[in-house]
C-alpha cells in the first residue's frame, strides 16, 4: 500500500481536469496565433480559461499572463520590474531597493541575490519570527525611498505559515499614496500565492497585490503551466522575447492543453464539494498534529499552529536525521519530505527553518507531512504509527535512546 503525503510538492491531475484537456491534444491542436480556424479553436479555449482565472482573482482578463509556472512568474516578477526600472530615465548611479523575506521560495531569493550580486539592487531580507510569521511593522521599517518592490509570500512552502498579505496591502495603499506626493516610486507588492490558492481568499483587490504567481500543479492541475497576476498600470516589461503572446509580456506558443486544464482546475476551487473538502482536510491535519506531538516524545512542530495552511504539518524531532526517516518511510510506501521539492537533493538544512532560528541539526531533523483531497484518516494512523517505529530506531541508532513511547 503506498500513501501519499507530499501534496505542497504536487498534486495528481484530477479526472475532470485531465478530460477538459484531452482534446487540445490531438484533435483541437491549433496554435492560438494562426488565423486560420484551427488557431481561433485553440485561442478560444484560452479567452475561456484566462476568463476563469480572472474571475476567481477578481481581475480583468487582461491582466491574466500564462506562463510555465509560478518560477517563471517570480522571475518575471524580480527581474521585469528591474528592467522597466533601468529602461526609465534616471539620475546615473541610481539603484532600486526590493524587499523581500529571508524564507521566499528560492526562485524568488535567488533571483533577488543574483541582482544583488550583479550590482542591479539592494535587496533587504526580512525575518520572521520563531513561529514563521512576517512583521507587517518590519516590512514597514525596511522601505526606502529607492525601495520599487516588495515580494511576500502568502503561504510557505515548507511550513505552512499564512503571511499577513492583506495588511501589508493596505499600507503599501497609504504609502504609496505619501510617495506620490513626494514624487517617489510607486512600490509594487507581489506574492507568490502557489501555496494558497486551494485555501485562502485570494482576491487581488482585497489583498492590495499588484503581482501575484501561481502554479497549476499545485492544484490538481498540470505540471508546466501557471499564471502572474499584474495589475494594469504596474511597471514592469518582459524578459522573455519572441513573440507577441500574452499582451507581449511573455513570449512563446501557448501550450493549451495545460492552459485549459488550469482553468477548469482553478474554475474547481470554489465549489461546495471543494469547500467541505478544505474542512475534512482541517480536521485530518488537526488530528496528525495532535497524535504525533502527543505520542512521540521530543518532537515539535515548525511554524505557527493557528496561522498555517489547512494541509500542512512540518515537525522536528531530536535527535533524529529528516533524510534518513524520508527515506525509511519511502521503503515503507510513504511519501513525505523534508521541505521543498525543489531543493530535495540538496544537503544543507532548510533556509526556512534556520530563518525561524533554529540550530543546524534541529533543522535537518525535520518532516513535512502535507495532506490532499485524496487523503484519509486511515492512511494517516497507519503513518504516525511508522513514524514512531521509525523515530524510536533511528534514535537507537544514534545512541539517545529516550522515553518509551506512549
Amino acid at each position: 500500500m503506498k500513501i501519499y503525503l507530499d501534496y505542497a510538492a504536487t498534486t495528481p491531475v484530477d479526472a475532470k481536469v485531465l478530460e477538459k484537456m484531452l482534446p487540445y491534444f490531438s484533435q483541437n491542436f491549433g496554435n492560438a496565433m494562426s488565423v486560420h480556424s484551427f488557431g481561433q479553436e485553440a485561442l478560444e479555449a484560452i479567452d475561456e480559461a484566462r476568463a476563469k482565472a480572472a474571475l476567481f482573482f477578481r481581475a480583468s482578463a487582461s491582466e491574466i499572463i500564462f506562463t510555465s509556472g509560478a518560477t517563471e512568474s517570480n522571475n518575471l516578477v524580480v527581474k521585469g520590474s528591474l528592467r522597466s526600472y533601468y529602461s526609465a530615465p534616471r539620475k546615473a548611479g541610481e539603484k532600486p531597493h526590493i524587499i523581500t523575506t529571508k524564507f521566499e521560495h528560492h526562485c524568488v531569493l535567488d533571483a533577488c541575490k543574483f541582482a544583488e550580486k550583479d550590482g542591479l539592487a539592494d535587496v533587504t531580507f526580512v525575518a520572521p519570527n520563531k513561529d514563521g510569521l512576517i512583521s507587517v511593522k518590519d516590512i514597514k521599517a525596511a522601505i526606502k525611498s529607492n525601495t520599487i518592490l516588495i515580494s511576500v509570500m502568502y503561504v510557505n512552502n515548507e511550513i505552512g505559515t499564512v503571511q499577513p498579505i492583506a495588511e501589508i496591502g493596505k499600507l503599501l495603499k497609504k504609502i504609496n499614496v505619501e510617495r506620490a506626493e513626494n514624487k517617489l516610486p510607486r512600490i509594487s507588492f507581489h506574492t507568490d500565492a502557489t501555496q494558497a490558492i486551494n485555501y485562502f481568499d485570494c482576491d487581488v483587490n482585497e489583498l492590495g497585490v499588484d503581482l501575484l504567481s501561481m502554479s497549476a500543479h499545485k492544484i490538481y492541475g498540470p505540471k508546466g503551466i501557471g499564471l502572474l497576476y499584474v495589475r494594469k498600470g504596474t511597471l514592469i516589461k518582459r524578459v522573455q522575447d519572441g513573440g507577441d503572446q500574452e499582451f507581449r509580456l511573455r513570449a512563446g506558443t501557448h501550450n493549451v492543453p495545460a492552459i485549459v486544464g488550469l482553468g477548469e482546475a482553478i474554475n474547481m476551487i470554489k465549489t461546495p464539494a471543494t469547500q467541505k473538502k478544505i474542512i475534512e482536510i482541517t480536521e485530518l491535519r488537526d488530528y496528525l498534529i495532535k497524535r504525533v506531538l502527543k505520542e512521540i516524545p521530543k518532537s515539535y512542530l515548525n511554524g505557527s499552529l493557528e496561522k498555517r495552511s489547512p494541509n500542512n504539518a512540518n515537525f522536528r524531532f531530536d535527535d533524529v536525521e529528516g533524510e534518513g526517516l524520508i527515506l525509511s518511510l519511502d521503503l515503507d510506501g510513504i511519501a513525505a519530505s523534508t521541505g521543498s521539492a525543489c531543493s530535495s537533493g540538496a544537503l544543507d538544512p532548510s533556509h526556512v527553518l534556520l530563518s525561524l532560528g533554529l540550530k543546524h541539526e534541529q533543522a535537518h531533523g525535520s518532516l513535512r507531512l502535507t495532506i490532499g483531497k485524496y487523503t484519509t484518516k486511515k492512511e494517516l494512523d497507519i503513518v504516525i504509527d511508522k513514524i514512531k517505529e521509525v523515530v524510536k530506531r533511528l534514535r537507537k541508532i544514534s545512541g539517545n535512546v529516550l522515553a518509551d513511547f506512549q
